[in-house]
């Protein structure tokens, strides 16, 4: 959420967060409430003096009866200020949970992906001489799966990987933790159950009715807890409530979990296959900085992918998304996309957003700087890698007529030192 002090400032800019984000603009609305939220606490405060100054002046008085009496009048205005107050105070926090993050100057404008901007493409998309198979294809002739089984057993958009399949999901999982913590990042085995207040943390939902989550949300019937939906939701409230040191920023951590998803907005989308479902891992990128780090910390994380994307050799391009097209709560996003040959496009692989403090409002995690002032941290993410939707350009791009597949050579040591596997038999 965005700072009541940066509204009164700003509320131009609020307004055009809202505008090129496609969001409800309820600049003026929180205007005209924390004006009489501010109010509303002058005028309580001014009252309970007044009250305290006639307790104290009871004891003494002659006529005790008068000063009883307007103490008791005061005391029913201040008990009817409060209740306003208080109703006052809860509509100004729905709606500055409704205010979405300003985005940077220098996102393309526009009012969804179709606006977003091409940044750069690596690599050139293989030249076959047969035709390609999809995934799916691949997974069949090779017994890598049983979606018709795994569908009686666990319902649509659920898979369950077997053999060399398995193996290389697994490899290529083991590929990037291990690179991320070569490159200085903390290790992380995220838990998959967690609360909805800490969803709700992350700031991807609006307003303060949390009911909001449950079209996207695995609810635990029952319980007071849910299935996060990525580590960002658990890295996110990590130091929440928490001071930190500036000289021990930036914290990076590298996350990884199970994640569940409804994708009750995918409906009729990528229904066969390992594109969407409800069940996958990945591992995700997490960072707490300083808001003068955050553009050096977003480059980094996203070069992290590009190169995870270059060692899994297959094409990929790197998109500015549009500002109607980046969510909620970011200031700046990349997609990452690789080429996948059956569809003949690019596919959406990760995205690196800077969140500003825009979440760190909400977790209260801070840090003391230099000046030993208490400042707000600014949060990024990114994703490492997201099985088994990363499998999918893989064992497109590396396919061979017979269905068998060439091991990537970064992964090849985690595969037993294989270079390709699959294939009739």
């Amino acid at each position: 959420m965005l700072d009541i002090k940066f509204i009164r400032e700003n509320p131009d800019a609020v307004r055009h967060a809202c505008q090129t984000k496609g969001f409800p603009d309820v600049t003026d609305a929180i205007l005209t409430l924390d004006a009489r939220v501010r109010e509303l606490k002058t005028i309580t405060q001014t009252k309970t003096a007044e009250k305290n100054k006639i307790s104290r002046e009871i004891a003494t008085a002659t006529d005790k009866a008068q000063l009883i009496a307007q103490s008791k009048q005061i005391g029913d205005e201040i008990a009817a200020d409060a209740a306003e107050l208080a109703d006052k105070e809860s509509q100004l926090t729905d709606l500055m949970h409704r205010v979405p993050q300003i985005p940077d100057a220098d996102a393309p404008v526009g009012p969804d992906e179709d606006a977003n901007v091409e940044i750069r493409r690596v690599g050139t998309p293989r030249d076959f001489d047969f035709t390609p198979r999809a995934h799916w294809d691949l997974l069949d002739m090779n017994g890598w799966w049983m979606p018709e089984k795994i569908a009686q057993l666990s319902g649509a958009r659920v898979y369950a990987l077997m053999g060399a399949a398995a193996e290389l999901d697994l490899a290529i999982q083991t590929y990037v933790i291990q690179k991320l913590i070569a490159r200085g990042f903390c290790f992380v085995q995220c838990p998959s159950i967690t609360k909805p207040q800490t969803i709700f943390n992350a700031g991807h939902f609006m307003g303060a009715d949390m009911s909001i989550m449950n079209d996207d949300v695995f609810m635990l019937t029952d319980t007071d807890r849910c299935l996060a939906g990525t580590s960002e939701i658990v890295l996110n409230s990590l130091h929440s409530g928490t001071v930190l040191d500036e000289k021990d920023l930036p914290l990076k951590y590298a996350g990884w979990s199970a994640c569940f998803r409804k994708e009750a907005g995918a409906a009729g989308r990528d229904t066969r296959g390992l594109m969407r479902v409800h069940q996958f891992n990945k591992v995700e990128q997490y960072v707490y900085c300083t808001p003068d780090q955050m553009n050096d910390m977003h480059e980094q994380l996203l070069q992290n992918l590009c190169d995870i994307m270059a060692d899994l050799e297959f094409p990929y391009r790197v998109l500015a998304n549009s500002t109607g097209d980046m969510g909620f709560n970011k200031v700046k996003m990349n997609d990452v996309e690789a080429w996948v040959p059956s569809e003949g496009k690019y596919r959406e692989l990760g995205s690196c957003s800077s969140i500003g403090q825009f979440q760190a409002r909400r977790t209260n995690t801070r840090y003391r700087a230099a000046d030993g002032s208490l400042q707000y941290c600014a949060t990024l993410n990114n994703t490492g890698i997201a099985l088994p939707r990363a499998l999918i350009p893989v064992l497109e791009n590396h396919q061979n007529p017979d269905g068998s597949i060439n091991i990537p050579r970064a992964l090849q040591p985690l595969m037993g030192g294989r270079t390709k596997i699959g294939g009739k038999h």
